[in-house]
């Protein structure tokens, strides 16, 4: 066989093995992408109805925050901030515009608009913010270890 056509088969065969390998590796991408964004949803509504066990099961031991008011707040802080009333909202809205995975982490970013009440500053007001959350891969499945947040608008 000429070294040509060895070169032309070992390129089929190379093209025919990833287009055989592509799917599944897409498959688990979208499986996990879709999975993350099913989180982000729960991990939304819990705030929402100030599920603080919820969030204890979604939450890494170590999660920490970097708040909407320029704060560094870990869990204890954000569980006090929920019984005083300092986090709560009438309407919760998160868009997930985008989500990456590298090996066990997922990072998520999107716009949420929320609308505090009670404590909550800017009661009353529709707050437009980005955000990123991080995700990672423990035991027992996917826990939330990073949260940044940023106001961009109120109304």
């Amino acid at each position: 066989m000429s070294q040509t056509k060895y070169t032309t088969m070992k390129k089929i065969l190379s093209i025919l093995i990833f287009c055989s390998i592509a799917p599944f590796a897409l498959y688990a991408q979208s499986k996990t992408e879709t999975e993350i964004r099913q989180l982000e949803q729960r991990e939304l509504e819990a705030i929402h109805k100030s599920d603080t066990a919820m969030l204890l099961r979604m939450w890494s031991k170590n999660f920490v925050v970097n708040n909407p008011y320029g704060q560094i707040v870990t869990v204890p802080e954000i569980l006090t901030f929920i019984r005083e009333g300092k986090i709560d909202y009438s309407t919760v809205e998160r868009n997930v515009e985008r989500v990456t995975i590298v090996e066990n982490i997922a990072i998520c970013m999107g716009k949420e608009i929320v609308t505090p009440e009670k404590a909550t500053e800017n009661a009353g007001k529709k707050v437009i913010r980005q955000y990123t959350n991080i995700w990672m891969k423990e035991k027992g499945g996917w826990r939330m270890v990073a949260r940044q947040a940023t106001i961009v608008k109120i109304e």
